[in-house]
C-alpha cells in the first residue's frame, strides 16, 4: 500500500509541480551554471548506495560533507539558495527518486556514505530495511541538533511504528515547517545532511 501511495503521488507531484521544477531549473542555470540538479551517492535500502537527486544549491567544486561539518557554508551557497533550502523546493527532484522506488516520501534521511557512526548505529538498530524518505520522524525531532544515537533511535522508533497513519503525521508536521518557513527543529533555515 506504502508503494502504491509513493507511486500515485510522486508521479501526481511532479505532474502539478512541473512548473516550479522548470522555473528553478532554469533559475539555477541563469545564476550559476549547470547542472541545476546534481546527483550524490547516499546509503539506502539494505545499507547500499544510491543516487539522490538534488536542485544545486552551493557552488560548483564544494566540498561533499554533511551540511554541519561544511564550515564554509556561507561562501559556498549560490545567489537564491538560501530561500530553496529553507523552503525546501531544492529536495523537489527526490519525487523522480521516489517514483523509481530508490525514495519513499517517509523514512529514515539517507546518509551520505562517509557518515560512519551513526550508519552503524542504524545497522544496528534495523534502520535499513526500508526505503530513506525525503522527510523522517528524526527530521521533525530536531534533526542536526540531535546526535547521532538521538537521531538513530529515532529511526529505529520509526521502524517500530511504521504505518501509513504515522506516515500522514510525519507529512503533515513537515509540511506545517515548511510552509512557516522554519527548520523542523524550530530554527529559521534549513541543514539538511549533505552537500546540497
Amino acid at each position: 500500500m506504502k508503494r502504491f501511495f509513493d507511486i500515485v503521488f510522486s508521479l501526481l507531484g511532479l505532474i502539478v509541480l512541473s512548473p516550479i521544477l522548470l522555473g528553478v531549473y532554469l533559475f539555477i542555470v541563469i545564476v550559476s551554471g549547470r547542472p541545476a540538479v546534481y546527483k550524490q551517492d547516499r546509503v539506502g535500502k539494505d545499507n547500499k548506495l544510491f543516487e539522490i537527486r538534488k536542485f544545486r544549491t552551493l557552488r560548483i567544486g564544494t566540498r561533499v560533507s554533511a551540511t554541519k561539518d561544511l564550515k564554509e557554508m556561507d561562501d559556498c551557497v549560490i545567489p537564491g539558495g538560501r530561500f530553496l533550502r529553507k523552503t525546501s523546493i531544492d529536495e523537489l527532484p527526490q519525487l523522480i527518486n521516489v517514483l523509481e522506488g530508490t525514495m519513499s516520501f517517509v523514512g529514515p534521511r539517507p546518509l551520505i556514505h562517509d557518515e560512519e557512526e551513526i550508519r552503524e548505529l542504524r545497522k544496528e538498530y534495523g534502520v535499513y530495511s526500508v526505503l530513506p524518505g525525503i522527510t523522517g520522524w528524526a527530521q521533525i525531532n530536531g534533526r542536526d541538533t540531535l546526535s547521532d544515537k538521538e537521531k538513530a533511535l529515532l529511526d529505529k522508533e520509526y521502524i517500530d511504528k511504521q504505518s501509513l497513519w504515522f506516515d500522514f503525521k510525519i507529512l503533515l508536521k513537515s509540511f506545517v515547517a515548511v510552509i512557516a518557513c522554519r527548520d523542523v527543529d524550530g530554527k529559521s533555515g534549513k541543514s539538511s545532511n549533505g552537500q546540497a
